[in-house]
């Protein structure tokens, strides 16, 4: 799983001209399945997400976790993570999960986070989404689960 990790003062997903997602203080994760994928995948990035320390604490260190400031998290679907723009002009997204397996961890990892006590919003698998957030930092990260060593 590939997850790009943004920390926001707020966050919004839109689908069809209508908010279905939206956080203040927290994370707005992109969140992309590969192929091969599995849930101890989702249960690993899940854990990374809501313990890393990326907010600050008094001192103007990012020292803080989700946990720690209790934010929330926006988690989306983003297939377009696996795409491999190597060769030629169009990105192959051969790496990408099959929809209904990526839907089916997208899910599960959401249920992970919710279950490490943070609130979430998503968008709409599938579906053309718009995201408004404001990048507070900005603070950007890339996690790979294949990459966890």
């Amino acid at each position: 799983m590939r997850a790009v990790v943004q920390r926001v003062s707020e966050a919004r997903v839109i689908v069809d001209g209508a908010t279905v997602g939206e956080i203040g203080l927290g994370l707005c994760v992109l969140l992309g399945v590969g192929e091969g994928d599995g849930e101890k995948d989702a249960e690993w990035l899940a854990e990374k997400m809501v313990n890393l320390r990326i907010f600050e604490d008094d001192a103007g260190k990012m020292n803080r976790s989700l946990l720690d400031v209790q934010g929330a998290a926006l988690i989306i679907s983003q297939f377009t993570l696996y795409g491999d723009c190597r060769k030629g002009r169009r990105p192959s997204f051969i790496g990408a999960a099959a929809p209904e397996e990526g839907e089916r961890l997208y899910e599960y990892c959401v249920r992970q986070v919710e279950s490490l006590g943070v609130e979430t919003a998503c968008g709409v698998f599938g579906a053309h989404m718009q995201v408004e957030l404001i990048n507070d930092g900005p603070v950007t990260l890339l996690l790979d689960t294949r990459k966890e060593a």
